[in-house]
């Protein structure tokens, strides 16, 4: 079973019709508990990083999906469920992330539109699971107003004043900073390449 995390927030309507779309049995994961059951987990975040690990914690989500990466079971995390996997955000300080990729999210700084909202490029920084075939350039949408710093785990990159993280893998965990749902092909390949995993 698919489990989308509901923490009472997030795009979990539109990515559950779009997994669905594909042919794959889903269901929204309103209860830690539900998470057992899960062969795959997408954590469709959205909003302020602080508000949402506070409302995974609140809801009992925070040891049991820890627990769920940890036993291997293969995660995806869109927008903010990519920028949860780092160990803090400047948005929230003081407010600790999953802590499973190392820095900090940082805030866009010196452009004139914040929140980079609408489509932005793809570039590729090597072979990914998540983006098989994906190519180099595709445009994919975005709605965000902080960004994850380039890593070690980074697949894919984004330019919007920074060069940031749009795309990461570490073993069982994938996570995109662009919303898959409502990027047209290119992001409906890149749930479809995480679902068959």
């Amino acid at each position: 079973m698919i489990a989308l995390v509901d923490y009472g927030a997030g795009n979990v309507g539109s990515v559950l019709k779009a997994v669905e779309y594909l042919g794959f049995p889903a269901e929204v994961a309103g209860t830690a508990a539900q998470l057992d059951r899960a062969d795959k987990i997408i954590l469709p975040g959205q909003g302020h990083f602080g508000s949402m690990l506070t409302a995974l914690a609140e809801r009992g989500f925070l040891d049991p999906l820890r627990k769920k990466l940890e036993q291997g079971t293969p995660y995806l995390g869109i927008c903010l469920g990519l920028q949860a996997l780092y160990e803090k955000s400047e948005e929230a300080p003081g407010i600790a992330g999953l802590g499973l990729i190392e820095g900090t999210v940082l805030k866009f700084r010196q452009l004139e539109k914040v929140p980079q909202i609408g489509w932005n490029q793809l570039q590729m920084r090597r072979g990914s699971r998540l983006f098989h075939f994906i190519q180099d350039g595709s445009f994919v949408y975005y709605c965000h107003s902080y960004y994850a710093p380039v890593v070690s785990e980074t697949v894919a990159v984004t330019e919007y004043g920074e060069t940031y993280a749009t795309g990461i893998e570490k073993a069982n965990v994938y996570a995109v900073q662009f919303h898959p749902e409502k990027s047209g092909d290119v992001g409906l390949q890149v749930l479809k390449n995480f679902l068959k995993l």
